[in-house]
């Protein structure tokens, strides 16, 4: 008698399943992730267009913390949360009629000078400027004590030699100060190229606190994370689909004879 050998049928239908792969259970798993993940994702993005502003640099004036042609993103705050160290965006038509990006160094009741040993002086105290490119001197230019008028802000570019800041505009009837109501964002971060955060300005610190980050990183976070539970969410189908045609591809192979 010769040997015989079986094999497995494939089903009546041909093998083929129009219907969704995957358990009930997965399927509505991953419905609900990819759901998730679009609020996540889009609404990361609502949450930043609504906090936050874009400008593009157009000067050298506060490299090398933020170059021309880098992108930014400032977040939207009244003036009068603006502290010292803060990078922020102000419009003042007696300085021009664009947006301009400078750092803050003293605020309304402050002293401010330049420079003695090479370092800015606020209020008799020497700051630390770790921001400023290796061996520049905290001003290239020295200027006298100012007294900086309640509610206005003095500022200054970090590339001190090459920006037309405050001291700039001494003689002005403002001495070279700006009004808080001129802020229109406070600096959080170049997003081009990815440069990442602003450093903290922790010279300032034993003048008083710092502003606190924005939300950027958490919006991030939101954005990254829903974006992965919609892609993982939607690869549930495929993924098992494509199992379950490689099981039925070795339920179709002869068994072998006996």
């Amino acid at each position: 008698m010769g040997g015989q050998s079986t094999t497995r049928t494939a089903p009546r239908s041909g093998g083929t399943n129009s219907g969704p792969a995957g358990t009930r259970t997965g399927q509505v798993l991953s419905g609900l992730a990819v759901a998730l993940g679009l609020v996540l994702f889009l609404g990361g993005f609502a949450w930043g267009a609504a906090v936050y502003r874009p400008y593009t640099v157009p000067t050298t004036s506060m490299t090398p913390s933020i170059d021309a042609g880098d992108r930014v993103l400032a977040q939207r705050v009244d003036g009068a949360e603006v502290r010292r160290g803060d990078v922020v965006v102000f419009e003042d038509t007696s300085w021009a009629d664009v947006p301009m990006l400078k750092r803050v160094v003293a605020v309304g009741g402050d002293t401010v000078a330049c420079c003695r040993d090479g370092k800015l002086r606020v209020n008799g105290k020497e700051i630390d400027e770790p921001y400023l490119a290796e061996g520049d001197a905290a001003g290239a230019a020295n200027f006298p004590t100012v007294t900086v008028p309640e509610g206005r802000l003095f500022l200054l570019g970090d590339e001190r030699g090459n920006s037309v800041d405050s001291t700039a505009h001494l003689a002005d009837a403002a001495k070279g100060t700006v009004a808080r109501s001129s802020v229109e964002g406070r600096v959080d971060a170049v997003v081009w190229p990815m440069n990442g955060m602003l450093e903290r300005p922790t010279g300032f610190e034993t003048l008083g606190s710092l502003s606190t980050p924005g939300p950027l990183r958490t919006m991030g976070a939101l954005i990254l994370g829903g974006a992965v539970l919609v892609l993982g969410g939607a690869a549930y189908g495929p993924v098992a689909k494509r199992r379950s045609a490689s099981r039925a591809r070795a339920g179709m192979e002869p068994a072998g004879a006996r």
